[in-house]
């Protein structure tokens, strides 16, 4: 079995005249902690989607914990989960109903439902919540549910598009403590994100800028490439080379 979570070779993705991915060689370690990061519009949501079998490339090659992702999008899916700032919980089911029923779109059935159930309510603090509509929650227990939805079927990888956007910052530090849980249990999490203190929990990152890698390796490695005291000033420093672009 292949040591790599993904890996694309020459992965490009066009709508129309517009280059969104442009010639993407990635390699994510089974079990890491891997940053794609870049201004707005540099190609890390259309990666993503491409990644989980949503998106067809226009050319090059991707894998997928093994898997080609075009050759076998459906057998991809059933490997990863998946989980945004809009993550689609369904706020007229309680927290209860909305972890069954994602459970159940991964084919969990009865007892195996059951106890996966129980297990997120106590690794993620659910308690009396369970009751609870979805919509009714806050942003951060809302953010809590989504995570216990998109792991329900314990999947190999976990890719996280920005999942911390717009909650408190005691919300996004409990967040990482369950990331950390996960990653000690040998899931490989993908994650992009606006806040380089997220960033700098990777192991490994890359920066996109206008669908191309441009740089990559650990948040030490990154800085000095750039010559930069931190990466928040490289992010910075992207950022608006896109705004002049």
């Amino acid at each position: 079995m292949t040591e790599s979570a993904i890996r694309t070779v020459q992965l490009r993705k066009e709508f129309g005249t517009r280059v969104a991915v442009d010639g993407l060689d990635l390699d994510v370690h089974r079990g890491e902690v891997f940053g794609l990061l870049g201004p707005n519009g540099s190609g890390k949501t259309t990666t993503i989607r491409i990644l989980c079998g949503l998106l067809r490339p226009t050319a090059g090659s991707a894998e997928v914990v093994g898997i080609d992702v075009v050759r076998e999008p459906e057998r991809v899916r059933t490997r990863i989960g998946y989980m945004s700032q809009r993550f689609g919980l369904y706020d007229d089911l309680t927290v209860l109903e909305n972890v069954r029923f994602y459970g159940g779109l991964y084919g969990l059935r009865g007892r195996a439902l059951q106890t996966r159930t129980d297990e997120l309510a106590d690794e993620l603090g659910f308690g009396g919540r369970m009751s609870q509509m979805a919509g009714t929650l806050s942003g951060g227990w809302k953010q809590r549910l989504a995570l216990a939805c998109a792991t329900a079927h314990r999947p190999d990888l976990l890719f996280l598009d920005e999942p911390t956007a717009g909650v408190d910052p005691s919300a996004r530090q409990r967040f990482w403590e369950h990331i950390g849980r996960l990653r000690a249990q040998g899931t490989t999490i993908l994650l992009t994100t606006h806040y380089m203190d997220e960033a700098e929990r990777c192991e490994r990152l890359v920066f996109l800028s206008a669908g191309r890698l441009i740089a990559e390796g650990s948040p030490a490695e990154i800085t000095r490439q750039f010559g930069a005291p931190t990466l928040e000033a490289v992010f910075i420093a992207l950022q608006r080379q896109a705004e002049a672009a």
